[in-house]
């Protein structure tokens, strides 16, 4: 969806990526969560990992004057190589990598410096002054990153293990997990609203299905995998809040009252972004491809 979105709407900063992914490590299905599939590859997101250096490399090694001579040279020879190979679209790709890299020497470091966030703002997510690690920190540069003209924002709370895919003990492995987010994500959303930026920022906290309210075994404290009925919530970019839409059967098994199927999900979000989904096409493989395939009915019902 990230790479959709910026293939859609374009970029505001051109010195800081338009989508870029928080993640603390590599989860289970690794950079497909940020890449671009079949669009061209500089749609894709760009990692930032929680760290004292969240993206590394940024500082050059020599002074910028020569350093500009050394990247224009390296433009030119690349230029011949491109036009050498009929514009193949990686090697395209990777020439614009090259001159973002060169303007986020200078945009991103600040983004990431946290030193001037008041007393008040650390103390409301949680992040204690000089930590560069959590979902606090990860919520917080997510805002700063908002600010700053970045479009695309995914944020993952954790990586291929200790994560919520809880078939063992579900209680054990949530109420952590739980704890870490919670507070946070209240935080974030409360700082958007206070700055005027909730209005025109939609926050979108979903998952790519929901546990079981059952197991094969009545002592089991786990759960598993269960795509039938699973809940996400929206918040500012014009939906309602305090609004729940959608009812599952007396046992959570099914979605039986208003279902949204994921395609709906998505002609949703892209509607209140501003695109319409029927027409944000991308021709690959002989023919226009979307990202709600041959589905999806935007659902007005939760917009304000």
């Amino acid at each position: 969806m990230g790479a959709w979105v910026i293939y859609g709407l374009g970029t505001l900063n051109q010195n800081l990526p338009s989508f870029v992914t928080i993640a603390p490590r590599i989860p289970y299905a690794g950079s497909q969560l940020w890449a671009s599939d079949f669009l061209p590859g500089s749609y894709q997101g760009a990692l930032v990992t929680p760290s004292v250096e969240p993206m590394p490399h940024l500082r050059p090694l020599v002074p910028a004057a020569q350093q500009r001579r050394e990247l224009d040279a390296l433009a030119d020879l690349n230029r011949l190589h491109l036009v050498a190979r009929d514009g193949d679209p990686v090697l395209a790709t990777r020439m614009r990598t090259f001159e973002l890299a060169y303007k986020m020497q200078s945009a991103a470091p600040e983004v990431f410096d946290l030193s001037r966030e008041t007393d008040e703002t650390l103390a409301l997510y949680g992040l204690p002054r000089g930590s560069t690690q959590g979902f606090a920190w990860q919520c917080l540069v997510a805002r700063r990153l908002a600010e700053r003209g970045v479009r695309f924002i995914e944020l993952i709370d954790s990586g291929a293990s200790n994560n919520w895919d809880a078939h063992s003990d579900m209680i054990a492995q949530h109420a952590p997990l739980a704890k870490n987010v919670d507070r946070p994500i209240a935080a974030l959303i409360k700082d958007l609203k206070r700055r005027g930026m909730l209005d025109d920022t939609l926050v979108v906290w979903t998952t790519e299905f929901g546990r079981t309210p059952f197991n094969n075994r009545s002592d089991a404290k786990g759960r598993e995998h269960h795509p039938w009925a699973f809940s996400s919530w929206l918040a500012g970019g014009g939906v309602k809040g305090g609004f729940v839409y959608g009812a599952t059967d007396e046992h959570g098994i099914h979605a039986v009252e208003d279902r949204v199927h994921i395609n709906d999900f998505h002609a949703t979000i892209l509607h209140l972004l501003g695109l319409d989904h029927t027409r944000l096409t991308f021709r690959h493989a002989g023919r226009d491809y979307r990202l709600t395939d041959v589905g999806g009915n935007v659902v007005r019902d939760i917009m304000a």
